[in-house]
């Protein structure tokens, strides 16, 4: 049996958070907290350094709410949805009735890799559907840009604010309508000089080579490997997929690497693809989900050229 504000909700239960102060955040976030442990629910807490303690302090001694690591948790969005998704599953077969979670994505996702934390604010109300979840996601409105809560509004179906209430968001936008919409990418600096290497119809061969040359030493070794791969996979899928021609650009900086993969086909046709699992992956979703799950940032478009995705490893510009 399912309590609180959440006790007649079905499926997943999606609130944001929006405070000006820490007074403002513990008096949303501590009756939460409190009435998930009065009612015998796994209780967790998703935050940054800061702001985890702030709500340790304010239990009581011993409460057993479990704390993870928000930089941890938070790292990737597809990584995020799969790791929440086990943790939800642990819980359930667990014979938990409901789980409530509170977090915070880091502020540093509020620059030029919002667009693909704001994909996974609209993703999570399909992906967590199945599970009698109640979470919250905090934003420090201190700390947060204008267009980023424009977004929280436009990707949750409501506020969470003091005494327990919650307040709908005349905003909220389904998930297919949000995830489909027009959305280009911040161009990533280096994008504004000559690429290092361009390719027309590479194979994935040339693709990974062509990576590799760009490789100035300043990404580590891992994440350029991983970088190969899903450039691999990404040209396969646009070959394979896509429709000709098919062009591959790659910038090497000192700090970072970015390629694109450009296609004159329409992109998949699933909204969510990469975000959650292929369960297709005869359309190429496989791919999409391995680079999201190992890049650094990922992002996609559709213009006059075509659709083009965007896979950048090692430091992203804030």
């Amino acid at each position: 049996m399912r309590t609180g504000a959440a006790a007649e909700h079905l499926g997943y239960f999606h609130a944001a958070v929006q405070y000006a102060s820490d007074e403002e955040l513990l008096a949303v976030t501590m009756p939460f907290l409190l009435g998930g442990l009065a009612a015998g629910e796994p209780t967790i807490v998703t935050f940054g350094e800061r702001t985890a303690e702030l709500v340790r302090a304010a239990l009581p001694a011993g409460a057993p709410v479990e704390f993870l690591s928000g930089g941890a948790m938070y790292a990737r969005p597809a990584a995020a949805i799969r790791s929440y998704r086990a943790l939800l599953a642990r819980h359930v077969e667990a014979g938990a009735a409901q789980i409530r979670i509170i977090g915070e994505i880091p502020a540093a996702a509020f620059g030029n890799t919002w667009d693909w934390w704001a994909r996974y604010e609209s993703a999570i109300n399909h992906a967590y559907d199945d599970f009698p979840l109640w979470s919250m996601c905090a934003y420090d409105v201190r700390v947060t840009p204008t267009a980023v809560l424009a977004d929280v509004g436009r990707t949750h179906p409501r506020f969470a604010v003091a005494g327990g209430r919650h307040e709908d968001s005349g905003t909220y936008i389904d998930p297919r309508a949000y995830l489909s919409e027009h959305r280009p990418p911040v161009p990533d600096p280096l994008q504004e000089g000559p690429p290092t290497v361009t390719l027309a119809a590479p194979t994935p061969g040339q693709a990974r080579a062509a990576v590799r040359a760009a490789d100035r030493g300043g990404v580590p070794a891992a994440d350029v490997d991983d970088l190969v791969v899903a450039v691999s996979e990404t040209v396969t899928n646009a070959l394979r997929y896509g429709r000709a021609p098919v062009r591959l650009r790659v910038w090497g900086g000192a700090d970072r690497i970015v390629v694109t993969v450009t296609d004159a086909g329409p992109g998949p046709k699933d909204p969510f693809a990469g975000l959650l699992p292929a369960t297709d992956t005869a359309t190429g979703g496989r791919g999409l989900w391995i680079a999201h799950q190992t890049c650094d940032h990922v992002a996609s478009a559709r213009d006059d050229e075509g659709w083009t995705i965007r896979l950048i490893a090692g430091g992203t510009t804030a």
